[in-house]
């Protein structure tokens, strides 16, 4: 019996339990759907749910404080498990260190997905570490795990017109030609992704750092 074989009859048995499979996981941040969907502050969730339905893996709630989606069946590629946490951006890191820990998955092979105000709107850049730039979900997430040791997939929505606040202008949603360059960007992040994970970090820059 292979890898694959025995990691799915696991998970058939026993739906609640974690295992070492030298998997990555990627945690889409936003605020909740139902109040903010289509906001600047949620493309790093509509990320992840995209590439959940492009590998067929549902989102369903789970223990950890948000939404999981496992890829096992992924032809030649990476196994893969998606999360999408559940309640306020600013509250993301308990959500993805519990999923962490769930699915032990060291902080070297978590890619968490966000919007960036200091990328002019639609630009996709990857990096390892670094600051958080003021970003409340990526504070939480480096308080929680102790580290700021994990990959990001930045979505650029540029910065607020004038003298308005950066806060609210995140919250605010996109018009119909930026909500159309930037579902262009989000479709490039979800390819990003999974050439990182099976390639990596270098590979994925030099392929999407040039657009």
């Amino acid at each position: 019996m292979g890898v694959l074989d025995r990691l799915r009859r696991d998970r058939r048995a026993s739906p609640d339990r974690g295992v070492e499979t030298g998997r990555w996981l990627v945690a889409g941040l936003g605020n909740p759907e139902r109040e903010y969907g289509g906001t600047r502050h949620n493309v790093g969730a509509d990320t992840v749910r995209l590439l959940a339905g492009r590998l067929g893996a549902s989102l369903r709630t789970h223990k950890v404080g948000g939404e999981v989606a496992d890829a096992f069946d992924r032809p030649g590629g990476t196994p893969l498990s998606l999360v999408v946490p559940s309640g306020y951006m600013n509250n993301s890191g308990g959500p993805v260190q519990r999923a962490s820990a769930f699915y032990r998955v060291p902080s070297g092979r978590l890619v968490v997905v966000h919007d960036d105000i200091d990328l002019s709107p639609a630009r996709l850049r990857l990096k390892r570490g670094g600051g958080t730039a003021g970003h409340n979900g990526l504070k939480d997430i480096q308080r929680r795990l102790g580290t700021t040791d994990f990959l990001r997939v930045r979505i650029g929505v540029g910065r607020p017109p004038g003298r308005q606040d950066p806060a609210a202008y995140v919250l605010r949603r996109f018009s119909p030609k930026e909500r159309e360059e930037i579902d262009v960007t989000i479709q490039e992040a979800a390819d990003a992704i999974l050439l990182l994970v099976d390639d990596g970090l270098e590979a994925a820059q030099n392929r999407y750092h040039t657009r």
